[in-house]
């Protein structure tokens, strides 16, 4: 369960990769608050970097599957339960109720309710062993899943933190063998709602602000017309402008140090990066998070257990889409969104979400040699043998109708 000399074997590139970005981070966070009263804060992201560098470890040296079965639904229940509490007991900031305060540090349940319901969906996915998932016993408890966080951090409102679950079931969903018909069905009735939205905004106005949120309206009209209120689209025009003035190797900062980028240390950091630090600087931050995003695919592919597979595909879905949207609506081509970027926004519940991410990616990869398959299916000499992931999924090509 639990083997120490495991730490000797962990994914040295990853943890390297990992410590970059986190370096990147806390230099991007002492840039953006450099003689403002937020001054000092990178020391506490250093700070947080080293605690949750203890769970990290934690979870790599033990057995990722102990997290499944039967306790994957009391970790999911229990972040359900953080999410409704968050509802009469959260801290409110800017209009938003997100957070629960414990002690001095404040945790926001979303965050790790990501993390729970990878486990979740991992060990639904894991059950079906390959073989082509059923719409009622398999998608529906899934989608259920899916939707029960979603709904609750809509509630919050937190879009950005809601849509990183949909990043992270359709990555899952597809890795974990849905007929290709049910796909295309969803990515059309997601195409069909973007659409529809684009069409009342143009053609009924005044039932599209009956039907969202006023900030969602706000952001919606901000990315679509930002000529038709300057001061809504303030946020968006003065990123896309400080990330302009960084050239190649970035300028003196001025946008930043000025104040014209609100959240510059959370979720807009991106922008002190590219305007500290210019195109060079943006160019490492990618390359970085390319190379995170192959190891984990590596990681994925060796595993000789689907469950573990589905839960570092789960990870890179949910890396994939914060870094996208959060570089995209930076850079224009994206609505404005809460989303933070990983491993650089200040942020203890991001961090350390990410950490346990890499934890079990960690530990996924520790115990790929210690696979026991259970399908039913393959011969008795085939039930005890060790195959790589992309063989085993070979084999049950085979079967995908079972």
């Amino acid at each position: 369960m639990i083997n120490f000399r495991l730490l000797s074997k962990l994914d040295k590139s990853t943890l390297f990769i990992v410590c970059c970005l986190v370096a990147i981070g806390t230099v991007a966070v002492y840039r953006a608050t450099e003689g403002t009263h937020l001054e000092g804060l990178h020391m506490s992201n250093i700070y947080l970097f080293a605690a949750f560098c203890i769970p990290m470890l934690g979870l790599s040296i033990l057995d990722y599957r102990i997290l499944l079965g039967k306790l994957s639904y009391i970790l999911y229940g229990i972040g359900i339960g953080m999410l409704v509490l968050v509802k009469f007991a959260g801290e409110n900031i800017n209009g938003a109720a997100r957070w629960l305060n414990i002690g001095h540090f404040q945790l926001q349940p979303s965050e790790l309710a990501k993390i729970f319901t990878v486990l979740l969906i991992a060990h639904l996915l894991g059950k079906r062993e390959g073989r082509q998932l059923r719409f009622v016993q398999d998608l529906l408890p899934i989608g259920c899943v899916f939707l029960i966080p979603f709904i609750l951090i809509m509630d919050q409102p937190d879009l950005g933190t809601a849509l990183v679950f949909l990043g992270i079931v359709l990555s899952m969903l597809w890795i974990g063998n849905i007929r290709s018909i049910y796909m295309i069905l969803f990515i059309g009735m997601v195409i069909l709602i973007i659409c529809t939205v684009l069409w009342l905004y143009y053609a009924n106005y005044e039932l599209l602000s009956k039907i969202v949120e006023p900030h969602q309206m706000s952001r919606i009209q901000t990315f679509l017309d930002p000529t038709s209120d300057p001061d809504k689209s303030w946020h968006v025009k003065n990123a896309m402008k400080a990330i302009g003035t960084g050239g190649l190797s970035g300028s003196d900062g001025a946008y930043v140090r000025k104040g014209f980028i609100p959240y510059v240390y959370s979720d807009s950091i991106y922008v002190v990066i590219g305007e500290e630090f210019g195109f060079l600087g943006s160019s490492v931050l990618l390359i970085l998070y390319l190379a995170l995003v192959y190891r984990m695919i590596h990681v994925s592919m060796e595993s000789k257990e689907l469950s573990g597979t589905y839960i570092v595909v789960g990870f890179i879905g949910m890396l994939v889409f914060q870094v996208s949207v959060n570089i995209g609506m930076h850079i224009g081509i994206l609505p404005l969104t809460g989303i933070s970027l990983p491993f650089i926004s200040y942020g203890g519940s991001s961090l350390l979400t990410n950490m346990i991410a890499i934890g079990l990616i960690l530990s996924v990869n520790a115990h790929h040699d210690e696979a026991t398959w259970r399908n039913h299916d393959l011969s008795k000499t085939e039930k005890t043998e060790s195959v790589p992931i992309t063989k085993r999924l070979m084999q049950l090509g085979k079967n995908k109708n079972a």
